[in-house]
């Protein structure tokens, strides 16, 4: 199945603790269907000291389901995602305005 949200998309998170929230997608697992969003779904990481690192407790990023986040339109309104042929080519649309979203 093509790819709905992608790395680099600005999302907000719609369901869970994190509710309101935006960031910019990270990663993305397509397998277990989750996505890392900068400064969403954060976690306290015990690291220890090294030689390279300071070590102590890192905040951390953690995976998110994909159906807790919408993409954000160019307006800044969460909306859906489409798909729709452009000059031959496949193009995500976003659902709210119709807008192509690669452009």
């Amino acid at each position: 199945m093509a790819a709905k949200l992608k790395k680099g998309d600005k999302v907000v998170v719609i369901a869970g603790k994190d509710k309101g929230k935006e960031g910019t997608i990270a990663s993305v697992d397509p397998k277990s269907g989750k996505a890392v969003v900068d400064g969403v779904n954060m976690a306290i990481r015990h690291t220890r000291q090294s030689q390279t690192n300071q070590g102590g407790r890192l905040p951390k990023a953690m995976p998110i389901e994909l159906s807790n986040i919408a993409l954000l339109d160019a307006k800044g309104k969460p909306t859906r995602v489409g798909f729709d042929i452009k000059d031959g080519k496949k193009v995500r649309v976003a659902k709210t305005t119709g807008d192509v979203i690669d452009a």
